[in-house]
C-alpha cells in the first residue's frame, strides 16, 4: 500500500533533495503533493519521470495526505504544521521550530528510532551538524560513557540555502576577475576564499557569546542521547565549500578507549564509514562525501593531553544525511 506524501518547501535545496531520496529509495509514494510559496505554484517538478504540479501551501494543503515532509523554515513550520496534524498528516519537520519541545521526538533512526512511536503528529529532524556528530558519539557513549566533547565545525554554504550557494559562486567569480567591491546579500562578510565563525549569518550572537547554531548542537545532542551528565562545547564555522559538513571532534571518555578500539567500534555502527589510513592520505573529504549517504570518520587518534581522550574527523553530506535522507528514513520507520 502506498502513502500520500506532501513535501513543503519542495523548490529549496533540501526539498529538492527530498524528492531525489524518495525516488532513489523507492519510497512507496501513492500521491506526491509538492508544496511551495505562491511564487513557485503552477510550475512543475519531475518525480519518477512524470511532471507534478507545484501547489501553493495553504491551510488546506494536507487533506488526504499521510506524511508531510517540511523544510521551508521555522516560521512556515510553526504556522502550517498544526494544519497538517489536524488533517491526520504526520509531519517530519526539518526545521528547528519544534526540536526542543519535550513532547516532540527528535530522531536519528540509527540512534533512537524507538522514539518515533511516541509522536503526537510531529517528529523533528535534528540539525545537520548534530546528526553526523551524534551518529558517532552514540556507540562511544554506550561503550565507555562520554565525559566531555569539544566540536569545531566546517560547514558548507549549501546549509544556508540555494541563494547562498549562488552568492558564493558569483562572489568567487567576481574576486577572481578582480572587479572590485562585491555587493552581497546573504553573508555579512566575504564568503569566497574566507572562513566565517558565525552560523547562521543573519542572526546576532546570543547573550552567552555563542551562536544559535552552536546552542542547537549542544541542546539537541543531549536530548537525543538522553543524557545531560557530559559536557559539550561547540564552535560552528562556515567555509567556502559547496556541499558537505566537516567536524573536528575531541572526545574525553570516562573509561579508556584506544584508537584501534574506537575504529573497530565505529566500523560496526550503522550509517558510519571508516576512512582512516594516514599512510595513504586516506581520510574523509567533503568532496568525496557529497552525494553519499554515509557519515565518514577518519583521523582517529588518541588525545595525548588527557588520560582518556580521542580526536577524530567527521564528514557528511549536509543535504542528505544531514537533512533529506534522515527525514525520509524517519518516514520509512513510520510506515
Amino acid at each position: 500500500m502506498g502513502v500520500n506524501v506532501a513535501v513543503v518547501g519542495v523548490t529549496g535545496a533540501v526539498g529538492t533533495e527530498m524528492l531525489r531520496v524518495l525516488e532513489r529509495r523507492d519510497f512507496p509514494v501513492d500521491e506526491l503533493r509538492p508544496l511551495a510559496s505562491s511564487r513557485s505554484a503552477g510550475k512543475n517538478i519531475i518525480f519518477r519521470g512524470k511532471e507534478v504540479l507545484i501547489q501553493e501551501l495553504t491551510a488546506d494543503s494536507f487533506e488526504g495526505m499521510n506524511i508531510g515532509l517540511f523544510s521551508a523554515g521555522g516560521g512556515i513550520s510553526r504556522k502550517f504544521v498544526p494544519y497538517a496534524i489536524e488533517a491526520n498528516c504526520v509531519v517530519v519537520d526539518n526545521t528547528s521550530a519544534f526540536r526542543m519541545d519535550k513532547d516532540v521526538p527528535l530522531v536519528i533512526p540509527e540512534v533512537n528510532a524507538n522514539r518515533i512511536a511516541e509522536h503526537k503528529g510531529i517528529i523533528a529532524n535534528p540539525n545537520c551538524s548534530t546528526i553526523q556528530l551524534v551518529l558517532v558519539l552514540k556507540p562511544i557513549h554506550d561503550a565507555v560513557k562520554i565525559k566531555r566533547v569539544v566540536v569545531s565545525t566546517y560547514q558548507a554554504v549549501s546549509g544556508a540555502g540555494l541563494k547562498a550557494l549562488e552568492e558564493l559562486k558569483k562572489e568567487s567569480q567576481h574576486i577572481l576577475s578582480d572587479k572590485g567591491e562585491f555587493n552581497r546579500n546573504i553573508f555579512p562578510h566575504q564568503m569566497a576564499f574566507n572562513v566565517l565563525p558565525q552560523i547562521p549569518q543573519s542572526d546576532a550572537f546570543l547573550p552567552n557569546g555563542y551562536t544559535d547554531e552552536e546552542m542547537k548542537m549542544i541542546n539537541e545532542t543531549r536530548k537525543i542521547l538522553e543524557d545531560s551528565s557530559f559536557s559539550i562545547t561547540t564552535t560552528t564555522v562556515r567555509v567556502p565549500v559547496f556541499r558537505g559538513h566537516s567536524e573536528s571532534v575531541n572526545i574525553e571518555t570516562r573509561e579508556k578507549l584506544s584508537a584501534d578500539q574506537a575504529r573497530d567500534l565505529l566500523s560496526k555502527a550503522e550509517g558510519i564509514v571508516i576512512l582512516d589510513d594516514p599512510s595513504r592520505q586516506l581520510y574523509p573529504l567533503a568532496t568525496d562525501a557529497a552525494g553519499k549517504d554515509g557519515t565518514f570518520v577518519g583521523r582517529i587518534r588518541e588525545d595525548e593531553s588527557v588520560e582518556n581522550g580521542l580526536n577524530m574527523w567527521i564528514v557528511s553530506d549536509n543535504l542528505l544525511k544531514g537533512a533529506a535522507l534522515n527525514a525520509v528514513q524517519i518516514a520509512e520507520k513510520l510506515i
